[in-house]
């Protein structure tokens, strides 16, 4: 039995539909039964309620699992959760943890994901559960974040300079954890996801305005102007804090590194942003 949580976000929901359509029957970890129903038509999807903080929720989802792929939310509690899933998947007997982790996690980064990314590898590591870690860098899907200002100013704002960074689709990500977690050979692997080519905010933005035919223009904001930009929308400081801390990293160029990951995972090579902005177009529409 494959094991798939964090069902529901950008990652695990195209996890899950490439499994259903490829026939591969998995179990989705949700968190409420209204959260299933949106799993529910999916065939061989079989949604069950857990919740991280409750261990108990946890020892029934993780019966007869044989393969997980773990993943959770971005917050304060996100190594505790991910350390205690660890360990309920040991006393259960997961024979093979599959990680979506982060593209450069090192538990001396300044950056508190990259820092709490790299605490649970460690810990599954010495779990002694056979793992594959998979490293993506920024999702090329994070674009869809903007779409309010992209669609009623033409613009968009973050605070990365003209660094570039190898951006990666997530439909890549969710590609190489199903190879991970249905074929063999993929054990004690660390596989760094990034797309074809490292691009800047600004080439973004211009690649964006010539798939919508309009201008679309990248404003670079000091990190305390785009702090004060996440809190309004409704970020919880610690996860806006920790995005400004990642967009730092993006600024020093430490993501513009182009990998063969998804390629050595999937044996297909990555998508590009041209081919992202072409299924994507639509979601940046003012009609959307």
């Amino acid at each position: 039995m494959i094991l798939i949580t964090g069902a529901t976000g950008t990652n695990g929901l195209e996890l899950i539909k490439l499994l259903s359509a490829r026939q591969m029957p998995a179990r989705a970890m949700v968190r409420s039964a209204a959260s299933a129903k949106a799993i529910a038509d999916l065939p061989g999807i079989e949604p069950v309620i857990g919740d991280f903080d409750d261990l108990a929720s946890i020892e029934r989802v993780l019966d007869r699992v044989e393969q997980a792929f773990l993943l959770t939310n971005s917050s304060e509690r996100a190594q505790a959760q991910q350390i205690g899933f660890v360990e309920q998947a040991r006393r259960a007997g997961v024979k093979h943890i599959v990680k979506l982790s982060q593209f450069a996690a090192d538990a001396n980064s300044p950056v508190r994901f990259l820092r709490y990314h790299a605490v649970v590898e460690r810990a599954i590591e010495t779990s002694g559960i056979a793992y594959t870690f998979l490293r993506p860098n920024l999702f090329m899907q994070g674009l869809l974040a903007f779409r309010a200002s992209i669609q009623a100013q033409g613009r968009f704002f973050a605070a990365a300079g003209d660094a570039r960074v190898s951006v990666v689709d997530v439909r890549d990500n969710a590609a190489a954890a199903a190879a991970a977690l249905t074929e063999p050979g993929h054990e004690g692997k660390v596989y760094d996801l990034t797309g074809p080519e490292a691009l800047t905010h600004a080439e973004m933005a211009a690649a964006l305005s010539e798939a919508l035919g309009r201008r679309i223009t990248y404003v670079d904001v000091p990190p305390e102007g785009m702090r004060d930009a996440l809190l309004g929308a409704g970020f919880p400081q610690w996860q806006a804090d920790g995005l400004i801390e990642d967009y730092a990293h993006y600024r020093r160029n430490e993501a513009s590194m182009i990998t063969t990951g998804v390629e050595d995972a999937t044996g297909k090579p990555p998508r590009d942003f041209a081919t992202f902005l072409r299924d994507y177009a639509s979601g940046f529409s003012a009609t959307d």
